[in-house]
C-alpha cells in the first residue's frame, strides 16, 4: 500500500511538471516597435547595446539559438553583461513591418537573424545566424566571438 501511494505521488508530480506549457519566446501580439524602444531605453541607462533576435515560434533554429545562449554559461554572461536581449516576432500572423523597417529589414538574411543596436537605437550590425551554426546547433566559439566583437567596449574602441 505504501509503495502504491509513493508511486501515485511520483506520477502526479511528474505529470504536473510535464503538463505545464512553456511560454513562447516570441509574442506575436506584442508591439514590436515599443518593445525595441523600451530595450534601447534600458540599454542606454545601463551602458549596454541591444540584441534583437528576429524570428518566430514557428522557427526551430530560433528556439535553438535562444536555448543555446541561455544554457552556455560563458555566452550567457557576455550577453547579460553587455546587452539587452529581446525576441522580435516575425511570423505569417504578424510580420511587424514598422519594426522590420527600424531594424533595416533583417528578414532578408533568414531566421533567426540578430540585429545589434547601439545605445541610441541605431542598427550597427545585422548577423546572419547561419554563419554561427555547426551541425544541428551552434558553434560556441563562433557565437562567443560574435558577441564579444559587438559589445559596447569593443565597438567604442574602434571609434
Amino acid at each position: 500500500m505504501k509503495r502504491i501511494l509513493i508511486l501515485t505521488i511520483c506520477l502526479l508530480v511528474s505529470y504536473s511538471s510535464f503538463s505545464q506549457e512553456k511560454k513562447p519566446l516570441y509574442d506575436e501580439k506584442a508591439d514590436a516597435v515599443a518593445q525595441i524602444q523600451n530595450a534601447v531605453s534600458e540599454a542606454s541607462k545601463d551602458g549596454k547595446y541591444v540584441v534583437c533576435q528576429v524570428g518566430g515560434n514557428w522557427c526551430p533554429w530560433c528556439i535553438r539559438f535562444s536555448d543555446f545562449i541561455t544554457n552556455n554559461d560563458a555566452i550567457n554572461q557576455i550577453v547579460k553583461d553587455n546587452f539587452v536581449y529581446i525576441h522580435v516576432n516575425y511570423s505569417a500572423a504578424n510580420k511587424n513591418p514598422e519594426a522590420m523597417k527600424m531594424l533595416s529589414n533583417p528578414a532578408r538574411f533568414g531566421f533567426p537573424v540578430l540585429v545589434i543596436l547601439d545605445e541610441k537605437g541605431n542598427v550597427i550590425h545585422i548577423q546572419d545566424s547561419s554563419y554561427l551554426e555547426e551541425g544541428q546547433g551552434y558553434n560556441a566559439k563562433k557565437v562567443e566571438i560574435f558577441f564579444k566583437n559587438w559589445t559596447p567596449t569593443a565597438v567604442k574602441t574602434l571609434k
